[in-house]
């Protein structure tokens, strides 16, 4: 991860309060119900977390986006899914970019490129200030391969929370 003076910039004046702004209570309540709306569809699991900033100080400042997203995802044990078909969307806002991790029994089926395709997407709207719609858009995305890979099943149950995490 390259940390140039505006990189560092960036990341010291972002915090929780910064996120609360741009996603305030209102915006994780639609996310919220989106995605328990969601899995009502499918089998998968699907969990949202929105990092304001790598801190320097912490030990893992110099991960990248897509390794501190691994950390998140085991931390919020994403991967603990009957089926292995968690995904993480992960958001650090700092950087407005974001990465998704998915579990080895969707991530089989469809693959990084599908996955860094849906990232675009979200950055696209991230860019423009639009970050409760290009959430949206990423579990609307994240939706259409749960249902083709993990139909819903009346055995379904909701094995992870729905809220989004502000880290």
């Amino acid at each position: 991860m390259n940390w140039d003076i505006k990189r560092w910039l960036r990341h010291e004046l972002t915090s929780k309060r910064t996120v609360h702004r741009a996603l305030p209570a209102e915006s994780l309540k639609n996310l919220t119900q989106a995605i328990a709306e969601s899995e009502k569809r499918h089998g998968g699991e699907i969990r949202l977390a929105v990092e304001a900033k790598i801190h320097a100080q912490l030990p893992w400042h110099h991960l990248s986006a897509q390794a501190r997203a691994l950390q998140v995802f085991s931390h919020l044990r994403v991967w603990d899914t009957e089926n292995n078909n968690g995904v993480l969307i992960y958001l650090l806002f700092a950087d407005r970019h974001v990465q998704i991790i998915a579990d080895r029994a969707i991530d089989r089926r469809v693959g990084g490129e599908e996955w860094s395709r849906i990232c675009r997407l979200m950055e696209t709207l991230f860019s423009q200030g639009e970050f409760e719609e290009g959430l949206r858009l990423g579990i609307v995305e994240i939706t259409r391969h749960m249902e083709a890979h993990f139909p819903h099943r009346d055995s379904d149950v909701n094995e992870l929370p729905d809220e989004p995490v502000i880290l």
